[in-house]
Order: C-alpha cells, then sequence, then structure tokens
C-alpha cells in the first residue's frame, strides 16, 4: 500500500492529473467544434502543462533552497525534463500562429511566477489577479489555441464555450481558494479572503446556474449537451457547497481536478 501511496502522491504532485484535465478540456473543444487533428494540441498542452505547473510549485522552492532533492521532487525534476522535451517537439507540429500564441501564455506563466519588474513580486501574489490569470490560461490553451491551429473562424459559439470554460475554471479554483484559506498570504486578496467562504460558496452556486443558462444560447442547441452540462454543474456545486479549509489535499488536488475529465468522459460515452 505505501508503494501505491507514493506513486499516487508522485501522479498528484508531479502534476500530471491537471496536466490530464488539461488535455481532457482541450480534446472537448476537438468534439465540440469537429476538430480532426487535435492530439498535436492536446498533447503539447498536457506536457506542457506538466512543465508550467510543476515550474510554478517548485521553482521559487528551489532557488531560495527551501526544499531539499527528495527522491519524489528529483523524479518530478526527470519528469519535467521529459515532458519539456516533449512539450518542445508537439509545439513544432503547431502552426505558426499557434506557437505565437503558445508564447504570450508562456510569458504569463513565467510573468505569474518571475517577479520581472524591480521591488515587485510576482503575478502570482498581486493582490486579486491569481484566479484570473489561472482561468484566462485554461480557456486559452484548451479552447483559442486548438481553435486557432484549426484556422476555424471565431463566431459566436466560441466566445460561449469561452464564458462557459472561463465561469467553470473561475469556480473551481475557488475552490482551491478555499482550501488554501489558511495558508495564503492575507495581502493575495483572493476571493473568500475578501467576502468570506459562505458569500464565495454563493458567488460559485450563481456562476454554475449561468454556465447551464448559457447554454440555451447555443444556435445548435443539443439537449444531450445540456444535460451533461447540467450534471457537471451539479457536481461542482457539490463539491463547492461541501470544501472548508480543513479538507484533504487530495479533495482538491485530485477530486476536484477530475471534474474536467469527468466531462469529457460524460461527453464522450454520451
Amino acid at each position: 500500500m505505501k508503494i501505491l501511496k507514493k506513486i499516487f502522491d508522485f501522479y498528484v504532485n508531479g502534476s500530471i492529473h491537471v496536466a490530464l484535465s488539461v488535455f481532457a478540456l482541450t480534446q472537448m473543444t476537438g468534439f465540440l467544434f469537429q476538430i480532426k487533428d487535435i492530439e498535436n494540441v492536446s498533447l503539447f498542452a498536457f506536457f506542457g502543462t506538466i512543465v508550467g505547473y510543476n515550474f510554478v510549485k517548485y521553482d521559487a522552492l528551489a532557488r531560495s533552497q527551501k526544499l531539499q532533492m527528495r527522491l519524489e521532487l528529483k523524479a518530478i525534476a526527470v519528469l519535467s525534463s521529459i515532458a519539456f522535451l516533449a512539450s518542445g517537439y508537439f509545439f513544432y507540429q503547431l502552426e505558426s500562429i499557434t506557437q505565437l500564441i503558445g508564447f504570450g501564455f508562456l510569458a504569463l506563466t513565467l510573468l505569474y511566477t518571475l517577479p520581472f519588474f524591480p521591488n515587485r513580486k510576482n503575478a502570482r501574489n498581486w493582490a486579486g489577479i491569481k484566479i484570473y490569470i489561472v482561468a484566462i490560461c485554461w480557456v486559452g490553451v484548451t479552447l483559442f489555441l486548438p481553435i486557432i491551429n484549426s484556422q476555424l473562424s471565431f463566431d459566436s459559439y466560441v466566445f460561449l464555450v469561452a464564458v462557459q470554460r472561463f465561469i467553470l475554471i473561475f469556480t473551481l479554483v475557488l475552490i482551491f481558494e478555499i482550501i488554501d484559506l489558511k495558508f495564503d498570504d492575507p495581502h493575495l486578496k483572493t476571493v473568500p479572503q475578501q467576502i468570506g467562504v459562505f458569500k464565495t460558496k454563493q458567488i460559485g452556486v450563481v456562476l454554475m446556474l449561468i454556465f447551464v443558462l448559457l447554454e440555451l444560447l447555443s444556435e445548435d442547441f443539443i439537449l444531450e449537451f445540456l444535460i451533461v452540462k447540467t450534471g457537471l454543474a451539479v457536481t461542482t456545486v457539490l463539491f463547492l457547497l461541501f470544501v472548508h479549509e480543513n479538507r484533504s489535499r487530495y479533495y482538491a488536488s485530485f477530486w476536484v481536478e477530475s471534474i474536467p475529465i469527468l466531462w469529457w468522459l460524460m461527453v464522450v460515452i454520451l
């Protein structure tokens, strides 16, 4: 059992699970917009997420030498190196315009992690901005990159899906912010720090209601899609309502991050 737990911890701590969530949402884009050549973008997003998330999680601590290179961290470093090479390979399979936009999201990730401006902290520590950067990056990588790479037009449905996806990611991050409430610096001004846990949950519930209602605005309305998104919204709301500061770290880093994967599987099955 200890070996299985170590493998599972490596799977979660090495950002493989969150990368699978990004992969699932990118595949969802391929399904929704009937993009046949979606694999290169999906795999670039998958491996790039492993690199990006591990960089965000471990770079500052490693540079400040607060982390000793335990066996797991060495394994994560090796994983990140392999993922970096793989993401580079799939990056070169993308269209030039997609590569350019991809560089934009890379810059945003670096801005999120590294202090570029004198006497300023990184964007991750800018008051109230963290949740928006995360949601924008997820929407950009999982939706806009596949659309741009396939040279599809940006019609009203693309923006409808973009708003829905932003709402979903924003609400999922709210769950993380509630769990991290006792660890986060008060100067971060996360949503629950500013308005409290109860109002944060209320906002999340309202957002997921909007998430479902937006499906009714689709020109190509499909009842099955509405049913799937309603189920997704209910699942997200339940996780939001039952979250508190003392929840296990797996509550968010595994179960909550499984919601995009669940959405993809539900659509594929139905």
